[in-house]
């Protein structure tokens, strides 16, 4: 991990540090009472907070005690713009899953729909904003992780473009596709907290792009229906301009994503594994133990795939402006339900590409029961400002209103 460490005490001899005030809920590792006026943000446990452990979610981490010498960059960019940090929230282990459950420090409840899982892996993060806990929380998305919570708890969430935000003091998962991205109630709490993690004291407002491309994926892709009429709704309502899109090669990308980040996910988090493996939990071990098998062969087949769909993803970004599809193919699953493959099957493409995106969430009837998706924005590299533009717009006409 960047940055540098001092050991921490540990507490009622247990060998496991303490540092501030444990908030063991399934929300919070660590929660702090606001002090002064500002901004409130939460920070997912997975940068460095000065004088706090980084425990990534894992049990591993948390032992070794190693406490922060200093903030993550961009942590530090929001403390420079006047805002205050109030803890660090949970997230799937390691940050490599997309469901929040976390065997160590419990599960954030759905505040949407509290028998399914809130989405990972910026499970308490995406939380933690939606029951008021904090004005902005912070999360990462190398596969989905602000995106993916973000439609399950019906908030809004941003994955910035690749290299937009600093990664110094920011435990990594795959280094290629890591991003830093905030998460809020609404399009303006987003705006905020991009401009927060720039230094900056409020939000930059961007130009709505003249149209949007629904994209429709192949029937190989297994879409709740209820969630494309969702989405087709809220745009409609909305009365951008849409033009029906189509892009190529999305399943490839898909799995070309997933042979690249478990290569990374392996180099990063190996040494866990092979020192400490009762500290990791039993998923997320056998889930880097497969990574360590991919062959020279796979990667670089993936990489083939990438410089092919990336190209296309800016040509079809060329002619739309933006791109428009589900953030999740459907309903969060249950929390004791078999986890079914391909939940960020829409949005880890993007990361292939290092492109930014922005999920927010619309209204779902089904059954005369209301309940939440998310609308995926995707634009070409360091169009955030245009993207939440576009986002305000159906967000007004549309919106999610909790």
């Amino acid at each position: 991990m960047a940055g540098c460490y001092r050991l921490g005490g540990s507490r009622s001899g247990e060998g496991i540090p303490s540092v501030g005030v444990t908030a063991r809920d399934g929300v919070w590792i660590e929660h702090w009472p606001a002090s002064g006026e500002g901004t409130t943000v939460a920070v997912k446990d997975l940068l460095d907070v000065e004088g706090s452990v980084t425990t990534a979610g894992c049990l591993a981490l948390e032992r070794r005690g190693f406490v922060a010498d200093s903030d993550a960059s961009c942590v530090a960019s929001l403390r420079r713009a006047g805002a205050v940090i109030v803890g660090k929230t949970n997230l799937h282990e390691l940050a490599y899953g997309t469901s929040g459950v976390n065997p160590w420090y419990g599960t954030a409840p759905n505040p949407v729909d509290p028998g399914r899982v809130p989405g990972g892996s910026s499970s308490g993060s995406a939380v933690a904003v939606a029951l008021g806990e904090c004005d902005v929380a912070l999360g990462s998305d190398t596969g989905g992780s602000v995106r993916i919570p973000a439609a399950c708890c019906g908030v809004v969430g941003l994955k910035t473009t690749w290299g937009r935000v600093p990664l110094e003091g920011v435990w990594p998962l795959a280094p290629s596709y890591d991003t830093v991205g905030p998460l809020a109630r609404s399009v303006r709490g987003a705006a905020e907290g991009l401009a927060l993690l720039e230094g900056l004291a409020g939000p930059v407002g961007g130009e709505t792009p003249g149209g949007v491309g629904r994209l429709r994926l192949d029937g190989s892709f297994r879409i709740d229906p209820v969630i494309e009429s969702a989405l087709d709704e809220a745009l409609a309502s909305s009365e951008l301009v849409v033009a029906e899109a189509d892009l190529d090669g999305w399943r490839e990308a898909w799995a070309a994503h997933q042979c690249l980040l478990d290569v990374e996910a392996w180099a990063s988090d190996r040494e866990l594994v092979e020192t400490e493996p009762s500290a990791v939990g039993e998923e997320v071990r056998r889930r880097l133990l497969a990574a360590s098998r991919r062959t020279p062969a796979e990667v670089a087949a993936a990489k083939s795939v990438r410089a092919r769909f990336t190209a296309e993803m800016a040509g079809a970004l060329g002619h739309y402006g933006v791109l428009a599809l589900p953030t999740v193919p459907w309903r969060p699953p249950l929390l004791d339900e078999q986890w079914p493959p391909g939940f960020n099957a829409l949005t880890a493409p993007v990361n292939l590409c290092g492109f930014p995106a922005v999920s927010l969430p619309v209204p779902v009837q089904e059954a005369g029961n209301w309940r939440v998706t998310g609308l995926q924005l995707i634009g070409p590299p360091g169009s955030e400002e245009a993207l939440l533009a576009v986002a305000g717009v159906v967000e007004a006409a549309a919106g999610w209103r909790g």
